[in-house]
């Protein structure tokens, strides 16, 4: 018997299956067991995939017990408020830190790359008053597949690198615009003269003509530095997160070789959803049932009644079974914000009381529910005065390095095979 292998028996039958153990550069081994069904006819049995390794990949790692996360090696305290969240996409897309000169050039290049076309502008006509920006983002990527068909089949490396850049580019426009379409307002150009992150805050925030609007007693919406730099830091928090249920999304879908464009439109799908990328709003949403920090003793005490449907939402992770250390981050960031930027908010104030209440109580500390990334980047979000529908998009522009660097290793993996899952049969 091999020593690195694993053997399966049938004890219905005594039959031994041996496997080989593949292990990793770091994480737990995989047991391979590709020929399973073809050995043995049966599959496996593992709904929501907690125990299936779906892909082998080289960007982002995740180990949960010690609340750590890299992308391509690097810890995530190293990059998110140090690094730009440009230089953060350069390094999941190309797989190395840019030079001062690369990242001169990339920044460069993504500015000039962030226009539309006018016709994917006029689909926004087309869809109704209201639409949520999520509903509208999705309809505009799978769009793009229409406006830049030719990316069915990248054999040239720099078709290939244009078409990862091109959508990276153009989301915060498609993402500014669908919410200024949702609310009636004009829609607004970027701005070749603005950072990245500053220029989708531009497009959000003014008017024609390039005026900010005005709040009264003098002030104007002008955008500050400090909050460039917090939602830069929010966005490369939220570049990668591993093999997620939009990431597998996205992988799912380029496995078809459908469109890229169209594989990351399934992954703005799959992240909408408020189990996934819309459960910041759900933080938002439930700190307003709070609506006051006298009522938060007894919210806690409703949240750990086993009797009660009422479950506190922003603590505990699928997969950080200790803190998040994405969530680390942007408490440092809000409690900076709120200084910085004098803030003075109820729902900051209930928020900070729910964090401190959980967090001094045994229920939740055994339990390892302490705070993640949704609760404190939604709470950031609405001190930087976006508006809860832009909460999910937010995500979406954060995410988007993470989905095109996944299906890019997807792309160039000589292994891959279309995505086809089995089932367990119980029907008549």
């Amino acid at each position: 018997m091999a020593k690195n292998t694993m053997t399966l028996t049938d004890n219905r039958t005594g039959t031994s299956y041996e496997y080989n153990i593949i292990d990793g550069s770091r994480g737990p081994s995989v047991v391979d067991i590709r020929s399973f069904y073809k050995d043995s006819g049966m599959f496996t049995y593992d709904p929501g995939y907690t125990s299936t390794a779906s892909c082998e990949s080289k960007i982002t790692f995740i180990d949960g017990e010690n609340s750590e996360l890299r992308y391509r090696g690097y810890d995530i305290r190293d990059l998110a408020g140090k690094k730009s969240f440009l230089d953060v996409s350069y390094l999941l897309m190309m797989g190395e830190l840019p030079t001062k000169e690369q990242s001169i050039d990339f920044d460069l290049e993504i500015r000039h790359r962030s226009f539309l076309n006018e016709g994917i502008i006029r689909l926004f006509d087309a869809l109704p008053d209201g639409a949520h920006p999520m509903a509208t983002m999705g309809a505009a990527t799978t769009a793009l597949s229409a406006f830049y068909k030719d990316h069915l089949h990248l054999e040239d490396e720099e078709e290939f690198k244009t078409m990862r850049r091109r959508i990276f580019a153009k989301m915060p426009t498609i993402a500014a615009m669908a919410y200024r379409n949702s609310i009636g307002t004009p829609l607004i150009y970027p701005d070749v003269n603005r950072y990245f992150t500053e220029n989708f805050l531009y497009m959000l925030r003014s008017y024609p003509g390039g005026k900010m609007k005005y709040l009264g007693n003098g002030l104007n919406d002008e955008i500050k530095q400090v909050e460039v730099d917090a939602l830069d830091a929010i966005l490369t928090l939220h570049a990668d997160h591993e093999q997620n249920a939009s990431t597998t999304t996205v992988r799912n879908v380029g496995s078809t070789e459908a469109h890229p464009y169209v594989a990351i439109s399934s992954g703005i799908a799959a992240l909408w959803g408020s189990a996934h990328g819309g459960a910041n709003e759900k933080v938002m949403d439930q700190l307003r049932l709070i609506g006051d920090v006298k009522n938060v003793p007894a919210y806690i005490e409703k949240a750990k009644d086993k009797n009660d449907p009422f479950r506190l939402m922003g603590f505990g992770h699928r997969v950080y079974k200790n803190r998040d250390p994405r969530a680390e981050t942007l408490k440092k960031l809000q409690d900076q914000l709120k200084e910085e930027l004098n803030l003075d908010s109820k729902l900051l104030d209930i928020a900070h009381a729910v964090e401190e209440a959980a967090l001094s109580d045994d229920y939740f500390k055994d339990r390892g529910l302490y705070p993640n990334i949704d609760f404190y980047s939604g709470v950031i979000l609405t001190a930087l005065r976006i508006p809860i529908a832009m909460f999910t998009p937010i995500f979406v522009i954060g995410r988007i390095p993470g989905w095109i660097s996944q299906w890019s290793e997807l792309k160039q993996d000589p292994s891959h095979k279309i995505a086809r899952p089995r089932q367990l049969y119980t029907g008549k």
